[in-house]
């Protein structure tokens, strides 16, 4: 055992008692759990605020001053002691809820102290609950910077402050054995990045020396989580690799040629040429084929899963395509069949709708090689479907798949078929990069020429009747309107608008048109039915909730009224007004609003009216949230832990790390566990490590990714 695995009861000042509340509250059993426990800001102790200066949404804040007097109210578990406190100039009051004997004996009216908490107002009068108060000595007033640690409601009402952590470190850091703990990272890397030393890193991070030596601190632990996540998924990515082998496409034949040279039906964009370039590339290569294919609602992915499908029925190979719902099964189904007929294929669509007659013979046509492409939805996994030749899996909107569904498709061929997974949710890189880390990456970044861009407007309760005037106007033109809403019913909690009292309301302000409405709650046949009428043109509006957010093409839907938009989020609501915008006639997007939304919301809200492009979204929607936050990211079952980086801000660190990772695994294939048949062909160069640095990365990668996951599958 190390000095770091030491139980935290140990430690000077913790004992057995603390020590089991540390485990229980703040998950903090060892010495290394401390250590690695750091503060989530910084204050300048040598600022103090005045009074006069608080707002309502200040985080925890000094104030120098005098206790004034201290008054008890209450009785029994509604005892409280409170304290009038003075900066000089204004009052604010002090409240204690538990040990109120020993904090009315404990200050003196008189004597300065520095108080250290949140305020906040009540009944116009600023408060602190429970601050952290010290003596202020003026021959010796505070330099510097301090840690701030999050502390749980119950270590506070049990008299500790943020000081319990700062206190607890600098005793371990006075333990003369903490400087027997190793450097994590390899001595050649620390080198080549001139980074601090790890104890030193660590150091500054609980107790900045200065604001530059903060930075560096905080800069080297962002480096290696972002180092040793990055290793460890490239390392399975590549053990990937090297396991599953795949069907070699050599060659580019009569269907590809034919259908690109006289039928295609526009010019392919120089995205959409890139990226068949970069698939064409890989399966070439004898490996399984295994690329997240990106790009924004219209720019074009379907061709390039059917020009991919060309590639592998050219090659003798049959191609599926798997879609989450019937209704987009349908769509991928009447469009890829629509383009195979001129060529002469035999496209087939199985659902869970298909009928037993011609599933029967959808399933002999699979098995002896007559059907060129199936299109389905979850049916397309069932143990009885089996392929002649199965090549080549597109999986669309594949977060909405458990890995397990997927790798039943995999299953259909004794060697894998190549997967491309497409997404219409744009994703930030630095997220891509990390949650799907073991797939090669391609973008589709421009769209097709000629698009008409939507018109995006952010309006408010009193701009109604200019909205409903706008819908009217597009419904007299002929055109159809989509109008979402963030509940499905009414809820006394929350004032938000609900689909069912919208369809009333929308029945009744347009009672010449047809309204459907889809959410859900709703049975799956009875969503289907709704869905056809509103697809099909006979229903002129409709009201849903977020169900309609992928998969549903109707090119003459111009409106997307959202309700309530303060409620979603960036990229949920750059995905709903890619519901319109398909045609080719003017469309328009209107965020609705309540009035009075605070200034950030106002400021995210804008993004959506500033731009459509996906991805700079995306990246907005991940600084604003969190990358915790972003949909699809918790399906891939990685746990980032990361306790210092940010994906969301620390994109230039992250491919600094990935690069350093590729150079060392270009370097020692023995990290990973499957013998290479023959060199490697990674680019980005080597950095060749002692034995000594090999062990500590063995060692570092075992303590920090003990559990296992399944790297093989798709993330």
């Amino acid at each position: 055992m190390t000095f770091l695995d030491t139980d935290i009861k140990f430690l000077k000042g913790v004992g057995e008692k603390k020590g089991k509340l540390l485990g229980d509250e703040l998950e903090i059993s060892t010495f290394a759990d401390l250590l690695y426990t750091f503060p989530y800001r910084y204050v300048d102790t040598s600022r103090f605020y005045k009074i006069a200066e608080f707002t309502g949404e200040m985080p925890s804040v000094q104030v120098l001053g005098q206790f004034i007097n201290f008054t008890t109210e209450g009785e029994g578990v509604k005892k409280r002691l409170k304290a009038t406190f003075s900066d000089g100039s204004r009052f604010m009051e002090i409240v204690w809820f538990t040990k109120i004997e020993f904090f009315k004996g404990a200050y003196k009216p008189g004597q300065y102290y520095i108080l250290f908490g949140k305020p906040t107002q009540f009944r116009d009068v600023w408060q602190m609950a429970h601050p952290e108060v010290n003596s202020y000595d003026a021959s010796k007033p505070p330099t510097g910077f301090r840690g701030i640690y999050s502390i749980p409601d119950k270590l506070r009402k049990r008299g500790h402050s943020t000081r319990l952590l700062s206190d607890l470190v600098k005793n371990l850091f006075e333990n003369a054995k903490i400087r027997e703990v190793q450097d994590t990272l390899p001595a050649e890397v620390i080198s080549k990045y001139n980074l601090m030393p790890l104890l030193e890193s660590l150091y500054n991070l609980h107790f900045p020396q200065s604001p530059d030596k903060l930075k560096k601190a905080r800069e080297r632990m962002k480096f290696e989580e972002l180092f040793y996540l990055q290793l460890h998924i490239l390392r399975f990515s590549r053990e990937r690799g090297r396991r599953i082998k795949g069907h070699v496409f050599p060659r580019i034949g009569e269907f590809f040629n034919n259908y690109y040279n006289n039928y295609i039906p526009f010019e392919l964009t120089g995205a959409q040429k890139r990226v068949l370039r970069e698939i064409r590339n890989d399966m070439r290569t004898g490996r399984q084929m295994n690329r997240l294919l990106q790009g924004d609602v219209g720019s074009g992915k379907t061709m390039v899963a059917f020009m991919t499908m060309l590639m592998a029925i050219d090659n003798g190979f049959q191609a599926a395509i798997m879609a989450p719902t019937e209704i987009l099964a349908t769509q991928h189904y009447e469009t890829i069949k629509g383009w195979s007929e001129k060529i002469g294929l035999r496209v087939e669509l199985l659902t869970g709708s298909t009928r037993v007659k011609a599933r029967r013979e959808i399933h002999q046509g699979l098995l002896d090689g007559s059907i060129n492409i199936i299109v389905g939805t979850h049916a397309l996994i069932e143990d009885n479907v089996q392929f002649k030749s199965l090549g080549l899996t597109v999986i669309d909107e594949q977060h909405r798949f458990g890995v397990a569904q997927r790798a039943k498709m995999w299953k259909k061929s004794e060697v894998a078929p190549h997967v491309l997974v497409m997404t219409a949710t744009p994703i930030p890189r630095t997220l891509a990069m990390t949650v799907y880390g073991d797939l090669e990456v391609s973008v589709i970044d421009e769209l097709p020429p000629g698009r008409k861009p939507i018109q995006t407007y952010l309006r408010f309760d009193n701009d109604r009747t200019e909205v409903y005037r706008l819908i009217n106007r597009e419904l007299q033109a002929g055109r159809q309107i989509y109008i979402v809403y963030p509940l499905v019913k009414e809820n006394e909690k929350l004032d938000l608008k609900s689909v069912e009292t919208g369809l009333e309301r929308i029945r009744g302000i347009f009672p010449n048109v047809k309204v459907c409405m889809v959410h859900g709650k709703m049975k799956p046949s009875e969503k289907d039915c709704q869905m056809e009428l509103f697809v099909s043109g006979e229903a002129r509006i409709l009201v849903a909730t977020t169900v309609i957010e992928v998969g549903v093409n109707v090119p003459n839907a111009s409106v997307m009224l959202i309700e309530n938009a303060e409620r979603f989020g960036l990229s949920q609501l750059h995905q709903l007004r890619g519901r319109v915008g398909r045609g080719a006639e003017h469309s328009y997007c209107i965020l609705m609003s309540k009035n009075n939304i605070g200034g950030d919301t106002r400021k995210r809200l804008g993004i959506m009216t500033d731009t459509t492009d996906g991805f700079l979204i995306s990246e907005a929607d991940m600084k604003m949230r969190g990358p915790g936050d972003m949909e699809g990211t918790q399906q891939s079952g990685i746990a980032f832990n990361l306790k210092v980086a940010n994906l969301a801000t620390d994109g230039q660190i992250l491919n600094i790390a990935r690069q350093t990772a590729i150079e060392i695994l270009n370097a020692h294939p023995e990290f990973i566990e499957t013998p290479a048949e023959g060199k490697d062909n990674y680019s980005g160069g080597e950095l060749k490590l002692s034995m000594e640095s090999v062990m500590k990365i063995r060692k570092e990668l075992h303590l920090r990714f003990s559990k296992k996951y399944d790297w093989s599958q798709i993330s």
